[in-house]
């Protein structure tokens, strides 16, 4: 009888592929910066404005009457993906917003692989990048969600409430590829680290009470949708009782910590949350009239958020510059 031979299997159409796509991943894994660059900072602080920016459209989609401009998703019509004429300006803007939605993949994509390479040495970067990416197509899916719920003025709210976890995520990419890696200290006396954060809470209970302000005001992106039902007055006081107070506590930051590193976001902290104020109060004083006024408004918000971020990162020091 034959002596037995060893057969090879045949190849898998799996393993094919495979092969083809480290061979084709190969190339772009080796132009992958290996360390903190001009590009890497650049694309941190392209995904912050971003994100930021995301807010203003979106404002902008709700402020025009154009939230059901698509009125499904993730189609804009039951037939078609894109806007057709017959839906007029309501359906562009509510149809390139949604456009922007893969800007922002493309941008959080982008970050993740200027920091692949810095995975192991750079893991702050990492997981603050990886984040970005994961919370992205979240928020998209929020935002299908307030189409199909006919802009329900609590789910709006949570749209827009989701946007600042992903603003704070981008400020403190950007902070962090400046930063010098490795353990951190605290740098500033114990009282003004505990002020810094109770300053976070108020800005928290400010944010939400502002979500639920707009939810009562008449600015429901569709002339169709309801409102929450809230007294519009009433909640106008409620959302500036947290904001005066979130700018006594920063005021503290800035006074009690002028000698500190943290001053200068202190102090840009509280520049930012005076321009909110007076917006705030013209807008009770027009009673919402100015549609541009509000949009500004809930851009400042999260730039607000951003502030607040980078004042409370700047608490700490590396550990290295401590010992020095």
């Amino acid at each position: 009888m034959p002596a037995d031979t060893d057969v090879a299997a045949p190849p898998r159409p799996l393993d094919s592929v495979r092969r083809l796509a480290r061979r084709a991943w190969r190339p772009v894994h080796d132009r992958l910066p290996v360390r903190v660059t001009g590009y890497v900072r650049a694309m941190a602080w392209i995904s912050l404005a971003v994100q930021i920016g995301i807010v203003g459209t979106g404002g902008l989609v709700r402020l025009t009457g154009s939230g059901l401009g698509c009125p499904t998703w993730p189609r804009c019509t039951d037939d078609s993906f894109v806007a057709v004429p017959e839906m007029g300006i309501h359906g562009v803007i509510e149809f390139g917003n949604r456009m922007l939605t893969f800007v922002l993949v493309a941008v959080a994509v982008l970050m993740f692989l200027a920091v692949l390479r810095m995975r192991r040495e750079r893991r702050d970067l990492f997981w603050l990048s990886f984040s970005v990416a994961m919370y992205v197509p979240v928020q998209a899916v929020l935002g299908g969600i307030t189409v199909l719920t006919h802009l329900n003025p609590y789910v709006v709210g949570l749209h827009y409430l989701a946007s600042v976890p992903l603003v704070g995520l981008a400020a403190a990419l950007v902070y962090r590829v400046y930063a010098t890696p490795g353990p951190r200290v605290r740098a500033v006396p114990g009282w003004y680290a505990g002020v810094a954060h109770l300053m976070t809470l108020a800005m928290l209970v400010t944010v939400v009470a502002g979500i639920l302000t707009t939810g009562a005001g008449p600015h429901a992106g569709d002339s169709g949708a309801a409102r929450n039902g809230l007294d519009p007055e009433l909640m106008q006081h409620l959302h500036s009782w947290p904001a005066y107070a979130l700018f006594a506590l920063t005021l503290v930051l800035v006074i009690g910590g002028w000698r500190l590193r943290t001053r200068m976001w202190a102090l840009l902290l509280l520049l930012v949350e005076a321009v909110q104020i007076v917006i705030g109060i013209w807008q009770a004083r027009t009673h919402v009239e100015h549609i541009w006024m509000v949009n500004v408004h809930m851009v400042l918000a999260v730039v607000l958020v951003a502030a607040a971020v980078a004042v409370v990162l700047h608490l700490k020091r590396p550990a290295a510059e401590a010992a020095v």
